[in-house]
């Protein structure tokens, strides 16, 4: 976010543009004023105290400006994130009806009409989705895009459309199997993933050079998550870093973003100092999550202080995911510091404490229930994990496939050689490898057969050889009742829509 002194040029220029330079006019009904972006920037600061302060404000001085309910939403929504409680998401679920009513009443030629029905029906569906209510998600999911389409039309110059718009193409053009996917595949929404992608990319490279700059922050929180989350690209960690880079130091949502970013990319030692320099103090909303990152990324270091944020997490926690994610890699650092009953331990919590919403917290599960891991192939996959791929190709190095007894630690065993040499840019070596893999690993539960083959693919399609690619691609689709198959089945579903397949 801008400086304090730039904040305030840019609030002013945003109202004199907003009034001058375009064809609509701002209904006094829905009046983004100084006092309502203020409110807005404190919420993309995770300023959540502060932000409610001045929402209040704004509602004793203008009772009927319907940019309010906009706002309490951003703050449920934030709050929401945070917190991972399905509790308060149930107490405050109420509040959709009554802000979109209070919208409903009021001026329907202002661009904001639509487009804020449509953002709070995609907020409360992005949160509704991690608890699994995918068939009344997906109905939000339709109604927000096409409020966003209608007032596409209606209004062509109101940037903001292309914000959800953007979000939505890239979440449901990459969606893997399941029943959110049926679910919004009832309603006609297909998505594109390579349209939301530059929808969201040409607003983080527009808007600092328009009137709508403020929005400037909001759009690059939803652009680094798909980037990452959801396209895995490739570039993500440069893309993310610069359109960051102008966010002021002192949001936490910043810290958020850059620290996921490099943690999830290989940067593991940027993440750690980022997560060490993050803001704090009583003004920013508590977030638990930054000490479960940190106590991850400091783990894919091989650091086994990273029990302290870890505990830390499990201590301060007040929502339902990565509980069991984390008693994991609690069990983890015991394995790996030589405590077996330490370790089993952990795996028992892991099975019987938190809950199993999220896809880490269901693999966790799984791999409680696995035999126990071979130390050497869990430090080279921590290692892998945080970028370290020298450090995790030596103690691969120190091994060969037959000093492994089971099927499942031979096919990891090829897996991680084949990922390392992958990154390290050995194309040939990772191919060899993946082909191992796959040869000893299908017909297993375990990802590392079916992970191998999509690998397989990229590496061909890099290379222009499509033929190749597309038989990888569908190598992997046809190995079934894996661990991870959704998702490994769209990423490969994807290659082939790239080669043609």
């Amino acid at each position: 976010m801008p400086s304090i002194t730039k904040t305030k040029r840019s609030i002013t220029y945003f109202l004199f543009s907003f009034l001058t330079l375009y064809s609509f006019k701002v209904s006094a009904n829905f009046d983004f004023n100084s006092n309502c972006l203020k409110a807005y920037q404190n919420i993309f600061e995770l300023k959540l105290n502060t932000a409610r302060q001045l929402i209040a404000n704004e509602k004793k001085a203008r009772p009927n400006n319907a940019i309010v309910p906009l706002l309490e939403n951003y703050v449920d929504y934030f709050y929401l994130l945070t917190t991972e409680s399905k509790t308060e998401f149930e107490r405050l679920e109420a509040n959709k009806s009554a802000r979109l009513d209070k919208i409903s009443d009021d001026d329907k030629n202002s661009p904001y009409y639509l487009y804020a029905q449509a953002e709070i029906n995609l907020q409360w569906a992005l949160i509704r989705g991690r608890y699994g209510s995918y068939y009344t998600a997906a109905r939000e999911i339709n109604r927000a895009n096409s409020l966003l389409q209608e007032n596409s039309k209606k209004f062509p110059g109101f940037h903001l459309n292309g914000k959800g718009l953007g979000l939505i193409n890239a979440v449901m053009g990459a969606l893997p199997e399941g029943f959110l996917k049926s679910a919004l595949s009832t309603f006609g929404i297909k998505g594109n993933l390579q349209t939301g992608l530059n929808y969201l990319e040409k607003l983080a490279e527009n808007l600092p050079k328009s009137s709508y700059e403020p929005f400037y922050e909001e759009t690059v929180f939803y652009y680094a998550y798909v980037l990452s989350d959801v396209a895995h690209a490739k570039d993500a960690y440069a893309k993310t870093m610069k359109y960051t880079a102008r966010i002021s130091d002192t949001s936490l949502l910043k810290t958020y973003l850059q620290a996921y970013v490099c943690a999830r990319n290989g940067h593991n030692d940027e993440a750690i100092k980022i997560l060490a320099d993050r803001p704090t103090g009583s003004a920013y909303q508590p977030f638990a999550y930054l000490d479960y990152l940190a106590g991850i990324a400091k783990l894919n270091k091989l650091d086994y202080s990273a029990s302290a944020p870890f505990d830390k997490f499990l201590q301060t926690n007040k929502g339902v995911n990565y509980i069991k994610d984390t008693n994991l890699h609690l069990g983890w650092i015991a394995l790996l510091k030589g405590d077996s009953a330490g370790y089993a331990s952990m795996m028992n919590k892991t099975k019987s404490a938190g809950y199993s919403y999220n896809e880490r917290d269901k693999q966790a599960v799984n791999e409680a229930n696995a035999p126990t891991p071979n130390v050497s192939l869990l430090k080279a996959r921590l290692l892998f994990d945080g970028g370290y791929l020298t450090k995790a190709l030596n103690i691969l190095s120190e091994s060969k496939a037959d000093d492994f007894s089971s099927a499942k630690d031979k096919a990891e065993y090829y897996y991680r050689l084949g990922r390392v040499n992958d990154d390290l840019g050995k194309d040939d070596l990772a191919l060899v490898n993946y082909q191992n893999s796959i040869n000893t690993g299908k017909g297993l539960k375990f990802y590392y057969a079916p992970k191998s083959a999509v690998q397989m693919g990229k590496i061909y399609e890099k290379k222009g050889q499509v033929a190749k690619a597309r038989s990888s691609y569908n190598i992997a689709i046809a190995m079934k009742n894996h661990e991870f198959e959704n998702s490994i089945e769209t990423e490969a579903k994807q290659g082939l829509k790239r080669v043609g397949g």
